[in-house]
């Protein structure tokens, strides 16, 4: 299968590793992957600070450059929702539609499309699990705990496969970090004060590592990490699931 690579903007300019990861992941496991190298921002930005008649030039950059490929893969729930969600180019729709029907995750990617049941890699270290509020609500990705039905969670199911990794055991697993895009800019305080809460459960129960599906919760996390001078690190999941594979 031909894979389209969308890397979002902030993943491009801060967290180049996640990209790469993603791109030796997918390839070791079997997939033809091309990075279009005219890609932009999806327009996620300016759609949730209630502009998203401006993401016009971003819908039709992103039609011109993944409107191809059998998949689209991104490791990014947030900015793959809103393409799922949001992406429209009236007229091109048919090829928007398509974009839309096959834009995918990359945890769900992995489980749903690849069916992937063993992973070569290796990370001995306890990991907490954050759940991104997109990814999981969006998505569906993970069970939320609101919810009277059988758990499950797509990253959960991924990290098992990795030799040596102790996945921790959080309280509130699936409680907001409180990124929020531009609510962490607008709420500062609220954010913060989400962000530690978060940070607490994770190293109140032994995580080395926290990971995540959505670098943006993660950048928001290491951000307050640093400051606190903590120890513990933060990764992307596909970091950890391409760690010493063979």
């Amino acid at each position: 299968m031909k894979v389209g690579l969308f890397i979002p903007c902030y993943i491009d300019q801060f967290y180049p590793q996640v990209g790469i990861a993603t791109l030796s992941l997918l390839e070791k496991l079997g997939c033809e992957v091309v990075y279009p190298q005219g890609q932009t921002c999806c327009g996620q930005p300016m759609a949730n600070s209630g502009f998203e008649h401006l993401t016009s030039g971003c819908n039709t950059l992103f039609v011109d450059h993944f409107q191809d490929f059998d998949y689209i893969v991104g490791p990014s729930g947030s900015c793959v929702l809103h393409i799922k969600d949001h992406l429209h180019v009236p007229e091109r729709e048919d090829q928007a539609t398509h974009i839309r029907q096959r834009i995918y995750e990359l945890a769900e990617f992995l489980t749903d499309v690849l069916k992937v049941e063993r992973l070569q890699a290796r990370f001995p270290h306890k990991v907490g699990i954050h759940q991104s509020c997109h990814g999981q609500r969006g998505l569906g990705l993970s069970q939320m705990s609101e919810l009277v039905a059988e758990p499950f969670s797509k990253p959960q199911q991924l990290l098992q496969m990795v030799e040596g990794l102790e996945l921790v055991e959080l309280k509130r697993k699936d409680e907001c970090c409180g990124f929020g895009g531009t609510f962490c800019v607008f709420e500062e305080a609220v954010s913060v004060k989400m962000g530690k809460d978060r940070i607490t459960d994770h190293v109140n129960n032994g995580a080395e590592y926290i990971t995540g599906n959505d670098v943006s919760c993660l950048m928001h996390l290491e951000g307050i990490l640093r400051r606190q001078q903590s120890n513990v690190k933060v990764l992307h999941m596909a970091e950890i699931l391409n760690a010493s594979i063979d």
